[in-house]
């Protein structure tokens, strides 16, 4: 095997580990299970449980971008291991505004 190729998988398998510790982080930050987590994300439980544990390290793009919106963050957010998370928990989702009531504010 090329030694080009070892530390391409090297670095791969890094990225990896840095992207399951951060959703990790996030996941529980938020005090979410991993079942709860799981369903947020549309995943199955078992799926997300070896995900999580490094047991599965070929995921898909897919299901990256699964994990992001389930942190409630852009892909290129939870990618972005030079920045800072918050990691409290999530925002009260925002009430839908009915017509009658945009009308009144202006």
């Amino acid at each position: 095997m090329p030694s080009g190729f070892r530390l391409l998988s090297l670095v791969a398998n890094e990225t990896v580990k840095r992207l399951l510790a951060r959703v990790r982080e996030l996941r529980e930050a938020r005090g979410l299970s991993q079942e709860a987590f799981a369903e947020k994300a549309g995943l199955t439980y078992k799926y997300y449980q070896h995900v999580e544990a490094g047991r599965r390290r070929d995921i898909r793009m897919s299901t990256v971008e699964k994990l992001a919106k389930a942190c409630g963050l852009q892909l290129s957010e939870l990618l972005n291991f030079d920045t800072a998370l918050q990691v409290g928990e999530d925002p009260p989702p925002k009430e839908p505004v009915s017509p009658a009531k945009r009308r009144r504010k202006h």
